[in-house]
């Protein structure tokens, strides 16, 4: 078996086990949007994934996938998974329509004003630190939904939801109480006024934990071991 033929494989029996995470908590398969995590991996392992009809890429750099996307199809959906600097805005708004890891206003409010002049409206996800580890970025759980209010009225930054890692545990399971944990802020987010109209996607479940994530309502599964093998 030829490495392309694995990655098709692969891809194949990743959606065969969302459609049964799926089955399991009464979801249509179609609102689970599978995110090839490609980190560190080849373009022909990207090209490969493609070829087999997957169509949304996250990277966590992004200098990575700027190295990548000139290599691939222009159709190609490019998410940013990692953390995101300010002074990366620019660059990252040439090629990412969604990014997953909004981790503080302030790099909110630059992706807001670099994509007001750019005329674009980008899909922003807020990056929650649900266990408050110091190694990991994003919002901390206290006081989030007052600090996230001046957020709710940016126009060209449309916040659509939460992402979260959650703290590493020996099995699957260890995640769930931390993803339930995300969808109750998700819904106490979403009953707010001031986020009226909220799509309310989370983004949570990588390949060790995706079946459980999507059982307790991710939208957005980011995996990349279980698709394209080991790192490099």
């Amino acid at each position: 078996m030829g490495a392309g033929e694995a990655i098709a494989d692969r891809l194949a029996a990743l959606r065969g086990r969302i459609a049964q995470a799926c089955e399991r908590s009464g979801r249509k398969v179609e609102s689970v949007v599978l995110v090839g995590a490609g980190k560190t991996q080849p373009v022909a392992s990207l090209r490969e994934a493609w070829e087999a009809g997957l169509t949304v890429f996250g990277e966590n750099r992004v200098q990575e996938a700027q190295a990548k996307a000139p290599e691939l199809p222009a159709e190609l959906e490019w998410h940013l998974i990692g953390p995101l600097q300010t002074n990366k805005v620019r660059p990252a708004l040439d090629l990412f329509r969604a990014i997953h890891s909004v981790d503080r206003p302030k790099v909110a409010q630059a992706i807001e004003k670099e994509a007001a002049q750019r005329g674009l409206t980008v899909t922003g996800l807020l990056e929650i630190n649900l266990g408050g580890e110091e190694s990991k970025h994003g919002f901390p759980l206290e006081g989030f939904l007052e600090a996230v209010r001046p957020l709710a009225g940016l126009r060209h930054l449309k916040i659509g939801g939460l992402m979260a890692i959650p703290p590493p545990g020996p099995t699957p399971e260890d995640s769930r109480p931390w993803f339930q944990k995300l969808r109750a802020l998700r819904d106490a987010m979403a009953e707010r006024p001031e986020w009226a109209g909220f799509p309310g996607l989370l983004s949570m479940g990588m390949s060790d934990d995706f079946e459980v994530a999507i059982e307790e309502g991710a939208t957005h599964v980011r995996v990349g071991t279980a698709l394209f093998g080991a790192r490099n």
